[in-house]
């Protein structure tokens, strides 16, 4: 006789091998692969607890909890993720947006003022300037990346949000950032020491794009490139804000200090961890 898998009882057994393959939210994330495999929301799975899946349905889940067993993150298994209350496409070409990031867009809605111009450098899947565009109609967004797979997904993320028309998504590097002249230039850069790669958990290590993590040698290579350039591009009155890496905020207020900024300020996370600096150049 067929096994007969209701939702409940394949929920049930899929957090419990999770749990065994030492995946924090096993519960959750379980739930998230059963609702997109159904076509349902997590609250839908619970009305429908008792109801079976069919054979094609059971092959499809299986498929999924096969590749989140494997260490894929479940974000780039359901090609879409949640940043800023806003819905996000995600693919390998980019990292996953992570809560701590909006904790930078916070900090930036805070000091934007008026019809301005801003640039967000590394935008990967476009979530910060995405956010910021959804927030202020008024202001124009340009998205820098040097990898055209992830400003494609920047792109789509911009139309999905309905806020196309105000980011502009350019092909471009950190050694050399266009001119502007910016109002504001907000950045999540790589900032993994390049030797402390290897030992990230296996989800970000094999899954996403190194390029968007290695921040060189001592993790601060693309903050000296910000930080030395934020004169030429900034306003008078501009502000340079950045994410930052656990124990790197001294570091980076250095940095920001040695290339003439004022006002410089830090701000921690949720958790108490300094994550984001920010300074101004001056009138």
């Amino acid at each position: 006789m067929t096994e007969r898998w209701t939702v409940l009882k394949i929920l049930q057994w899929t957090a419990d091998y999770f749990t065994g393959k030492e995946i924090a939210s096993a519960r959750l994330e379980a739930e998230l692969l059963l609702a997109a495999t159904l076509g349902l929301d997590r609250v839908g799975l619970y009305v429908n607890f008792e109801s079976p899946l069919d054979s094609s349905e059971l092959t499809a889940f299986r498929e999924r909890v096969q590749r989140r067993a494997k260490g894929e993150p479940v974000q780039y298994i359901l090609g879409e993720t949640e940043f800023w209350s806003l819905p996000f496409t995600v693919t390998p070409a980019v990292l996953v947006p992570r809560a701590d990031t909006e904790v930078l867009v916070e900090e930036a809605l805070s000091r934007i003022e008026g019809s301005v111009h801003l640039l967000d450098v590394g935008t990967g899947s476009g979530a910060i300037a995405v956010a910021l565009a959804h927030e202020k109609p008024e202001v124009q967004v340009t998205a820098l990346d040097c990898s055209e797979a992830a400003l494609h997904v920047a792109r789509a993320n911009a139309e999905r949000n309905g806020v196309a028309e105000r980011v502009s998504c350019l092909a471009g590097d950190l050694a050399d950032l266009p001119p502007g002249p910016f109002a504001m230039v907000v950045s999540n850069p790589p900032y993994i020491p390049t030797a402390d790669c290897e030992q990230l958990m296996q989800e970000v290590r094999d899954h996403e794009p190194r390029l968007a993590l290695d921040g060189g040698e001592d993790g601060l290579t693309a903050y000296r490139q910000l930080a030395s350039q934020a004169g030429k591009i900034l306003l008078p009155g501009g502000w340079l804000l950045v994410e930052v890496g656990i124990g790197q905020a001294e570091d980076v207020v250095a940095l920001f200090k040695a290339a003439g900024l004022a006002e410089i300020k830090g701000r921690d996370d949720y958790a108490g961890i300094s994550r984001v600096v920010a300074g101004r150049k001056k009138l």
